[in-house]
């Protein structure tokens, strides 16, 4: 598989479009100093306590309160707090590797036992405020590395389950064992296994300072206080999934170009020469052809080969998808071997889809239906195999006997489509407006209300161009005869960025008569 990573700048957000063999997989924006993504590490202020949810709300600066229940405390937060208050002003700070820790809490506890309002706390995001909500968090403090994930508070070394061979495994258990210091864990990453002795050493190291540049902020800063940011999202990428398989990172700004060849440098520098600095003039994504594919993220329609095609629905509880054989089963003479072809070319590009679009929650699959068995296990074991590179948390259920699939999937970051989307002012989203031909009676409801009952004697009605043709056509139009009618003077104004069915009613000075 071929991997490319292409990254667009611009003074606002960057932009970062993941392909495999020319296919765009993953669309990431960052904003420009907006603050508050996941990983980060805050000073907060807990503002309320809510036993009934058995949570608390926390101030970190955002504009809403961020979120924590008891179970993201985690289970060494009185050892956590303890350092936290330790390095308050005039107190004497304790370091964790020297400290003893704090009896774990327990699983069923209540929050209020350890959180009171006012106090404050060192917390991570573990989501990004998405819709209405405020960030997520979590006290159960973890600092990622490209080989390593550092756990303070622990003395346990877990290692990836991906990683089979029990040589390579004893081998990374002895280097972590010798580098961590005490109170200290590590989760060690699948990359790990075809990483150096002293790269791994390194990782570790690095974390390990960080933790301490964190822990140290604590004394320089009041809540609400940002105390270690994570590493930007095109390097968090890198990070994650840089490996033999990238052929190219290809970026559009020099700054950032720079910034990412020194960090592949550090982690690999074999890799170092597949960033490029583009200097076209044509815009990167024109270039590489992704923004066609991006314009795809919008479309309720997802077109797949001869004809079969996806229908991607959202709504408030779930993400709905239909597979649709469409022309096909007219030419085909065998329906079980045309809907496994159909399922499993819709398997491929849902797997895609939700990787593209960052679908959460519960997804609810409509595939065609199959008759054999065989079939319906296969198809299942298909679509794990194509969420296995995944990164994102999911569970995958088999199909049900109606021939649905039910896909959970954890999401930490807004939607792509809620960030550039607005809810049509006209349907409100439904897809459906009042019918036209109950306009003219509900117009002139509202100037009969408004002569009669607020004595209005002028009436300027803003609409559109067709509204405003059809009241005015004829010697005797609807305007003259609702004019004559309610005794008042009325006139018709044609605005083209008004919806079909949008009526604005204005004054003589243009200020509007009903809110």
């Amino acid at each position: 598989m071929n991997r490319e990573l292409v990254i667009n700048v611009t003074p606002r957000e960057i932009t970062i479009a993941l392909c495999e063999d020319k296919v765009l997989v993953e669309l990431n924006k960052e904003q420009c100093q907006t603050g508050f993504a996941v990983g980060d590490i805050y000073l907060g202020k807990v503002r309320k306590i809510m036993p009934g949810l058995n949570a608390a709300f926390v101030n970190i600066g955002h504009e809403k309160d961020a979120f924590i229940h008891y179970l993201d405390l985690g289970t060494q937060f009185q050892s956590l707090q303890k350092v936290v208050d330790s390095r308050q002003p005039g107190r004497r700070g304790v370091k964790v590797e020297t400290m003893k820790l704090e009896p774990a809490i327990e699983k069923s506890g209540k929050l209020a036992a350890y959180l009171q309002v006012g106090q404050t706390v060192m917390v991570q995001v573990a989501k990004e405020a998405i819709s209405t909500k405020g960030p997520r968090l979590t006290a159960d403090i973890s600092l990622p590395g490209r080989n390593v994930v550092l756990v303070p508070f622990s003395n346990k070394i877990s290692i990836s389950q991906k990683i089979r061979s029990n040589e390579t495994k004893k081998r990374l258990r002895r280097i972590a064992a010798a580098v961590l210091p005490k109170n200290f864990g590590v989760i060690i990453r699948t990359a790990a296994a075809d990483a150096q002795d002293a790269d791994i050493e390194q990782d570790i190291r690095s974390l390990i300072e960080r933790w301490e540049k964190a822990v140290g902020n604590i004394r320089k800063n009041q809540a609400p206080a940002l105390l270690m940011s994570e590493m930007s999202r095109a390097n968090t990428i890198i990070r994650d999934s840089l490996n033999s398989t990238f052929s190219q990172i290809t970026v559009d700004d020099e700054a950032m170009y720079r910034e990412i060849k020194n960090y592949i440098k550090i982690i690999d520098p074999q890799l170092e020469k597949i960033v490029k600095l583009y200097k076209g003039t044509v815009p990167i994504f024109d270039n590489f052809d992704i923004s066609k594919q991006i314009k795809s993220l919008f479309a309720k329609y997802v077109s797949l080969k001869r004809g079969a095609y996806l229908i991607i629905e959202h709504t408030e509880a779930m993400n709905v998808i239909d597979v649709n054989s469409g022309n096909r089963t007219k030419a085909e003479v065998n329906q079980e071997e045309t809907a496994m072809t159909v399922n499993l070319a819709a398997a491929n590009e849902i797997a895609r889809q939700l990787r593209l679009r960052d679908l959460g929650g519960i997804v609810i699959i409509d595939f065609i239906d199959l008759h054999k068995a065989q079939n319906r296990q296969l198809l299942y074991e298909e679509m794990q195999k194509l969420m296995a590179t995944d990164k994102a948390k999911h569970t995958i259920l088999p199909l049900t006997k109606f021939g649905l699939m039910q896909i959970t999937r954890q999401r930490v970051r807004p939607v792509a489509i809620e960030d550039v989307t607005d809810v049509c002012p006209t349907c409100n989203g439904t897809g459906r407006i009042e019918p036209t031909v109950l306009l003219d009676r509900k117009i002139e409801n509202q100037i009969q209300f408004l002569a009669e009952d607020r004595g209005v004697k002028h009436i300027t009605l803003r609409v559109s161009p067709y509204v405003a043709s059809y009241l005015c056509k004829g010697l005797l139009s609807l305007r003259r005869r609702w004019a004559w009618r309610y005794k008042l003077k009325l006139q018709v104004v044609a605005d083209q960025s008004l919806g079909m069915v949008d009526v604005k009613y204005l004054d003589r000075q243009g200020s509007p008569l009903i809110e």
